[in-house]
């Protein structure tokens, strides 16, 4: 059975100042397996005033028997929807794009994490130094655990200042790690409904660092983010991962990736400042020249990565024309 429920949204008879509400988006698929420990860790959050929306994408599982029940427990704090059965990121655009959807803030949320209880409050008190008028990203590393809970190490420590340098290069964290505010998400709503995307962790962060945005990094942990066979795609210290993307990127998806993130800030392009608009015009013409203009460019843009071995890997990707 689920946990104590927090106190209603909207509602606290000792703190009379009620904290910003909070829209939780969570996607499920056959999540079963862990989904009440994800749960679970909603309701221990520190900043109680939260909206939990869950887009099942047709799970045949025990998934939405599981939200059924916390649902029965939380009333009105958890709201159930479909997905558009289009993949994880369309899932993550269709809650991003539902009107029923508000919020002050948004963050994002993997079906089968744990939450540390300041987690809310982390990224909110964050957001909080940046205007409402400017779209801004929270996000963080995560303690690495295993199937069973049991801890594994930590996502790499980023020491570089994030924007739009680095996010069209490298997603700066994981979307399970990621709050936003209302600029932001208003941003996100106007991707195409037929756009191409990669990641929305990735997108999160081209979209906020073209427009100039507040991006804060926050270097302690604020979940605990679980290694299986089913995510492989977060886990950056893992050595099969690792030589995971590092053929995908001789394969020339490192390329398609980048064609894809492109397309999506051609949308924008009009609204950015113009250094942006000119680094993304000078990024796009050294994908497509020849080998000495290409590396002559690609070193005027001044794009990096986080780590030394991402940036070898970058060089190498632009050596073999795979940017």
């Amino acid at each position: 059975m689920p946990t104590a429920a927090a106190p209603p949204f909207g509602t606290s008879p000792d703190k009379p100042n009620n904290p910003c509400l909070i829209a939780i988006l969570l996607c499920t698929y056959n999540g079963a397996e862990y989904l009440r420990e994800q749960l679970d860790s909603f309701i221990r959050q520190t900043h109680w005033n939260w909206v939990a929306y869950a887009s099942d994408d047709g799970s045949t599982d025990g998934t939405l028997e599981i939200l059924a029940e916390y649902q029965r427990a939380l009333g009105e704090r958890l709201v159930i929807l479909h997905g558009p059965r289009q993949g994880f990121a369309r899932n993550f655009i269709s809650l991003i794009c539902n009107p029923a959807v508000r919020g002050e803030y948004f963050a994002f949320s993997d079906q089968d994490d744990i939450w540390l209880q300041d987690k809310l409050a982390r990224g909110v008190t964050a957001l909080r130094t940046v205007s409402h008028e400017v779209p801004a990203l929270y996000c963080s590393r995560t303690e690495l655990v295993d199937r069973s809970g049991r801890h594994l190490g930590f996502s790499p420590l980023f020491t570089k200042r994030p924007g739009l340098r680095n996010a069209l290069v490298q997603s700066l964290a994981g979307a399970n790690t990621m709050l936003i505010n209302l600029r932001a998400r208003e941003l996100l709503r106007s991707t195409p409904e037929d756009a191409q995307i990669v990641a929305h962790d990735w997108l999160t962060y081209l979209i906020v660092s073209s427009y100039g945005g507040g991006i804060v990094y926050d270097p302690v942990p604020t979940l605990l983010y679980r290694q299986h066979g089913g995510n492989l795609i977060g886990s950056s210290t893992a050595i099969k991962s690792r030589l995971i993307r590092l053929s995908k990127t001789f394969c020339g998806h490192f390329s398609e990736w980048n064609e894809m993130n492109l397309k999506v800030l051609q949308q924008h392009k009009a609204c950015l400042g113009l250094e942006h608009r000119q680094l993304l015009e000078q990024f796009a013409l050294a994908r497509r020249s020849p080998l000495i203009k290409r590396l002559k460019l690609l070193l005027q843009t001044r794009v990096y990565r986080q780590t030394f071995s991402g940036n070898v890997k970058l060089l190498v990707a632009a050596l073999f024309k795979q940017l």
